[in-house]
């Protein structure tokens, strides 16, 4: 099933209404210890990649497909970094949720850096001193987790 159409069925369902939505990303290391964030199409602002988990799907299997999706990579999720549970968003359209994110730490195996995609306006490696404006207090946990050697992590 289609992950777009699972959840405006739901919304069909309940409008609105605060629901749980599940996430799945993942940080990226150069040979620099830089960490990889994609400037997201929708807020302009950065993150790491990743998103909405489909029916039937691990959180490994997201973090990897999103990672492909949004920045031409092949990776794999080599180890767990994170998760956070106690996040909640309105977004735009009114819509509400409470969002779980798994992070992990992911491993390139093929592919180029391509942002061609409708999510992703820019992709680009950061130093922990050199970091933009981050979009979300989930992913800034992430990559503070990542920075400071203290992970896995969970709220």
């Amino acid at each position: 099933m289609n992950n777009i159409n699972y959840i405006k069925d739901i919304r069909s369902l309940v409008g609105n209404q605060n629901i749980i939505l599940n996430f799945a990303g993942g940080v990226l290391v150069n040979n620099k210890n830089e960490i990889l964030l994609q400037r997201r199409s929708d807020s302009k602002l950065w993150g790491l990649p990743g998103g909405a988990m489909e029916l039937g799907e691990t959180g490994q299997e997201t973090c990897e497909r999103e990672f492909l999706e949004e920045t031409g990579l092949q990776v794999n999720a080599k180890s767990l970094l994170g998760i956070t549970t106690n996040f909640q968003v309105t977004y735009p359209n009114g819509n509400q949720a409470q969002c779980v994110v798994i992070q992990y730490i992911v491993e390139k195996i093929s592919g180029n850096l391509n942002k061609n995609n409708l999510e992703t306006d820019d992709l680009n490696y950061f130093s922990e001193q050199n970091l933009p404006k981050i979009f979300n207090s989930q992913h800034e946990q992430a990559i503070a987790a990542y920075f400071s050697g203290n992970y896995p992590f969970f709220d």
